[in-house]
C-alpha cells in the first residue's frame, strides 16, 4: 500500500487534511523491518541507475525544523552508493548567490546521469521563508511558482528523476523534539533560538506549504506528503515512494545495460582473437 501521500496536479491541498501520526496501521517492528526489505530494492535500483548512467535522480527534501530531514538522509544513506550520491544544502543565500536569480545556485548542484543528489531544503525557500518573512516583494517570489516548474520540466526532460518530499509533523511534535534536543547531549549541538522564534510562524508556513504543493506538484515532478510524527513510519514512506518511483525506469536502465554488456563481451572476445592470432 502507499504510505506516503501523492499530491495529484491540480489538488488543492490542505495539509490539516493529512495526519502526520499515521502508521499505515504498523506496529515499529514490521514498519522497521519493511523499510529495510525496500532498503536492499533500493540497493538494486540506484546501482542499476549508477552503472547505465541514463537518469539523474533528484532528491528534494523540504519540512519545518526538527521534520527529520538530517534523519531521512542518514537512513536513506545505508542504502545509497557513496560512489554516485552526494547532499546539498541550501542555507542562506551568499553575497555571491545573491547576485544571480535564486536558481543558479541550485541547478548547479542537479544531478549529472548516474548520479543521485540529495536536497536539504531547496529552490522551494524561494516561496516559503521568503514569502512568510517579505524578504521580497509579492510580485517577485508569485512568479517563482511557474519558474519552478519549468525548471523542473527542464529537468526531467534532460533525464532526471525527481522525487519531492515533504516531512509532515504537528506543532506539538516539533516543540518536544525541540525540548527533547535541550536534554541529549549529542543533540544540543543543534540548539538554535531561532527555531523557537520560526514557530511563531507555524500558520504563515503552513500557508505557504500548501501553495507550493498545490502549485508546483506535477507530473514531471509530484510532490509527496510524509506523516513524519514517527520517525520509523518516515523512513519507511519515504523508502517505499523512491522504490516505487525508480521500478518504473529499471527495464530501460537494465536493457541498456544488457546492450553494454553484450558490446564489452564483444570487444573482450575480438582482443582474444586478436591475440591469438598474433602468437600463433
Amino acid at each position: 500500500m502507499p504510505f506516503a501521500v501523492r499530491i495529484e496536479p491540480g489538488t488543492d491541498v490542505k495539509l490539516a487534511e493529512i495526519s502526520p501520526d499515521d502508521d499505515g496501521g504498523l506496529e515499529k517492528i514490521d514498519g522497521e523491518r519493511l523499510a529495510d526489505d525496500l532498503g536492499d530494492v533500493l540497493t538494486e535500483l540506484q546501482e542499476e541507475l549508477f552503472a547505465a548512467g541514463m537518469t539523474g535522480l533528484l532528491i528534494v527534501l523540504q519540512g519545518r525544523d526538527t521534520a527529520g530531514k538530517d534523519g531521512t538522509i542518514r537512513h536513506l544513506l545505508k542504502y545509497m552508493n557513496a560512489q554516485s550520491t552526494y547532499v546539498a544544502a541550501f542555507k542562506v543565500p551568499t553575497p555571491k548567490e545573491l547576485a544571480h536569480d535564486y536558481l543558479w545556485r541550485v541547478h548547479a548542484a542537479t544531478p549529472g546521469r548516474g548520479e543521485t543528489a540529495i536536497f536539504n531544503r531547496s529552490h522551494y525557500e524561494d516561496v516559503l521563508v521568503v514569502r512568510v518573512h517579505d524578504l521580497v516583494p509579492k510580485h517577485v517570489w508569485s512568479k517563482r511558482y511557474d519558474h519552478i516548474n519549468e525548471f523542473e520540466r527542464l529537468l526531467s526532460d534532460a533525464g532526471t528523476v525527481i522525487v519531492k518530499l515533504f516531512l509532515h509533523i504537528t506543532k506539538e511534535e516539533q516543540e518536544q523534539r525541540l525540548l527533547d534536543r535541550e536534554k541529549e547531549v549529542e543533540k544540543a549541538w543543534k540548539l538554535n533560538p531561532n527555531d523557537w522564534k520560526e514557530r511563531a510562524y507555524w500558520d504563515a508556513y503552513t500557508e505557504a506549504y500548501e501553495v507550493a504543493l498545490s502549485k508546483c506538484s506535477t507530473e514531471d515532478a509530484p510532490w509527496y506528503v510524509i506523516p513524519s510524527n514517527r520517525k520509523w513510519f518516515r523512513n519507511l514512506a519515504v523508502t517505499e515512494v523512491l522504490v516505487e518511483t525508480l521500478r518504473q525506469h529499471k527495464n530501460d536502465w537494465r536493457d541498456r545495460l544488457a546492450e553494454m554488456s553484450r558490446l564489452a563481451k564483444a570487444d573482450l572476445e575480438a582482443y582474444r582473437q586478436e591475440k591469438g592470432a598474433a602468437s600463433g
